[in-house]
């Protein structure tokens, strides 16, 4: 199991304690149709997903503005524990292959930096706590990405999440 330690100068960290299962959570971050509804901040959307769950296997998004500009997001597993936790990374393509300099992604928000994410999930009395870790190998990006709205978005996103698997039929 790789340990995530919290380094303020580099990384980013969001955690909440939500009132639904971390197997729904689980199923709504590795499933592409149920992470299409959520995943990035309303009115954004994101339109495509691919999902590879395995070590080296690809994450794949593609976020579409709302004036309709498409941003691709390429990613790499690196840990899956089921119903636990998930990290990826877009420093390397699936199979571990190393990106190009993250400048060679035209029309990527984020391209100016690289970055891992790690969501753990945990049980508690109330649901679950959720908690999302991004790395980045600089203080620069760290900066970038929180004056990017990090907390704003990321916790969008994570409401959206919820109310997702609220209105889902449950078996």
């Amino acid at each position: 199991m790789i340990n995530h330690q919290f380094n303020p100068e580099l990384d980013l960290m969001l955690a909440r304690v939500i009132d639904v299962p971390r197997e729904l959570i689980w199923a709504a971050w590795t499933t592409p149709e149920k992470l299409l509804p959520w995943f990035c901040p309303s009115p954004w959307k994101t339109v495509e997903c691919e999902i590879d769950l395995r070590p080296g296997g690809r994450f794949y998004t593609v976020m579409q503005s709302p004036e309709g500009q498409k941003f691709p997001n390429n990613g790499c597993y690196l840990e899956i524990i089921k119903n636990e936790k998930l990290t990826w990374t877009n420093a390397l393509e699936p199979d571990f292959r190393p990106v190009k300099q993250p400048e060679a992604s035209p029309g990527h928000e984020c391209a100016e930096f690289l970055m891992t994410a790690t969501i753990t999930l945990e049980p508690h009395a109330n649901g679950t706590k959720y908690t999302a870790l991004v790395q980045h190998a600089s203080k620069e990006a760290r900066v970038k990405h929180e004056e990017m709205g990090f907390k704003e978005g990321w916790g969008a996103c994570l409401d959206q999440l919820v109310a997702f698997i609220k209105s889902q039929k449950l078996p």
